[in-house]
């Protein structure tokens, strides 16, 4: 069957599983490289009219789950926002372009691109390379709203665990269950408008997070790693909710890959210190660590 075009699929309101994978299935995504593509997902997301269910960046792949919005349900002062957020006064903005800015942020082709392209740049740069990075073009699956958007969350979240790298999901910092028990969804990048019944407003994560384990620990016919029964049976008797040690062991990322561990003005006040040194124009901002409300890191 040939491939259906893109533009026959698109629709406002529409959520993918999208996912792309390194061209040669070359491993070469590490932290640092994970932490880079994370950081411009998000940083897009708030451009673009796009809402972000889950993620998983692996070491020659990503995956993520989203639905594109329609952009006529934003005012032009939202556009406006979001124009001034992307380019500041590095360039000018006319009225006219509203409907074009509307159009293109509400794409799910162009916000790819977007992902994609500034992260080859910044890869090529990095690594004084040049050439393709990426194996073509994303590939993409339409999902209704409703128990499959769920289940492709659920499978997105469970790569590391069946690539054996963790035991449980959520220790996994570069994937969306990792990002809501690690950094407690900063900045609200994961959007919890989750289908019934997990979007109730009360205990949704703790719902969707049973439902991970559930059906991370259901053998696979292709013989890849499920989570192993004593540890489902401990979060059953926990009823799927984290003490606050299992949060902070959880968020140990910020006591080993920091530049500093503090109270906000403490951290502030190293890196005033350090700001003359450090190759970037863009001010880094102290991270309350989730689950030590009076704890605030700045991350490398």
């Amino acid at each position: 069957m040939p491939r259906i075009p893109r533009s026959a699929i698109k629709a406002p309101g529409q959520c993918y599983h999208v996912h792309s994978r390194i061209a040669g299935q070359q491993f070469l995504l590490a932290d640092l490289e994970k932490q880079y593509l994370l950081d411009r997902t998000r940083e897009l997301s708030q451009i673009f009219f796009v809402k972000v269910f889950g993620f998983c960046i692996m070491s020659n792949h990503f995956h993520m789950i989203v639905q594109m919005q329609d952009g006529d349900s934003f005012s032009d002062e939202e556009v406006k926002r979001r124009f001034r957020r992307r380019y500041g006064n590095r360039k000018d903005f006319s009225d006219e372009e509203i409907p074009t800015l509307r159009k293109r942020w509400s794409d799910l082709s162009e916000f790819m691109k977007q992902i994609k392209k500034g992260f080859s740049d910044w890869y090529n740069k990095q690594h004084d390379r040049k050439g393709t990075l990426w194996s073509g073009r994303f590939e993409s699956v339409v999902l209704e709203r409703d128990e499959a958007l769920i289940n492709c969350m659920a499978y997105v979240d469970l790569n590391a665990l069946r690539a054996n790298l963790v035991d449980r999901p959520e220790t996994y910092r570069f994937c969306g269950l990792g990002y809501h028990m690690q950094c407690g969804n900063r900045g609200g990048f994961l959007s919890l408008d989750l289908p019934e019944p997990y979007g109730d407003s009360t205990g949704r994560v703790d719902r969707y997070r049973r439902f991970v384990y559930e059906a991370g620990s259901l053998n696979r016919r292709d013989g890849k790693r499920a989570i192993p029964a004593a540890i489902l049976e401990e979060e059953e008797q926990a009823g799927y909710r984290l003490k606050k040690a299992a949060l902070l062991r959880h968020r140990c990322q910020y006591f080993t890959q920091s530049i500093v561990l503090g109270s906000r003005r403490f951290v502030r006040e190293f890196y005033a210190q350090i700001q003359p040194a450090l190759c970037t124009r863009r001010e880094c901002v102290p991270r309350r660590v989730f689950g030590a409300e009076s704890l605030y890191a700045l991350s490398r």
